[in-house]
């Protein structure tokens, strides 16, 4: 990761190099300058009793600094529309990659809700591997072989 000199918080650039999210300085709402490591493809939880600056940690902390960070890749004609995102109160994020956040409350519509519909990538990951998957019949186990319109008739 290297560090972006714009904002002093860091980059997505080599993001996946690295095997954690460090947190330096957190001072959001109720966090008093904290630091940690995060592990990524680990499952994470945040605990503490209410008020300890769980929501203050992953939301407005580390998924505002993503969000930032993805709205900063926009065109500067696409941002106008969007609006200035406000830097968290953080020394630096580094090992951040583009991030989700779905609040608990949200998920309560549908029992059968998903990441991928809640956020609506469902249906582009669907057109995405019918596009570029490939197909094997379940019977022989071969692969399966796609013709178009012309090579049918």
């Amino acid at each position: 990761m290297t560090k972006d000199n714009s904002n002093g918080i860091g980059s997505y650039e080599h993001a996946v190099e690295r095997d954690y999210i460090e947190v330096i300085g957190a001072r959001v709402h109720n966090l008093k300058d904290i630091d940690l490591r995060i592990p990524r493809n680990k499952l994470v939880v945040i605990t503490g009793i209410s008020g300890s600056g769980k929501s203050s940690l992953a939301f407005d902390t580390i998924y505002a600094e993503g969000q930032r960070r993805y709205m900063e890749t926009f065109t500067a004609y696409a941002r106008q529309f969007i609006g200035e995102m406000e830097r968290p109160d953080v020394e630096q994020i580094t090992g951040l990659s583009p991030v989700i956040s779905i609040e608990q409350k949200t998920t309560g519509r549908n029992p059968r809700s998903t990441v991928g519909t809640i956020t609506e990538v469902y249906d582009f990951m669907r057109l995405l591997f019918a596009r570029v998957g490939e197909a094997y019949s379940y019977e022989t186990g071969k692969r399966m072989v796609r013709y178009t319109e012309e090579q049918m008739k």
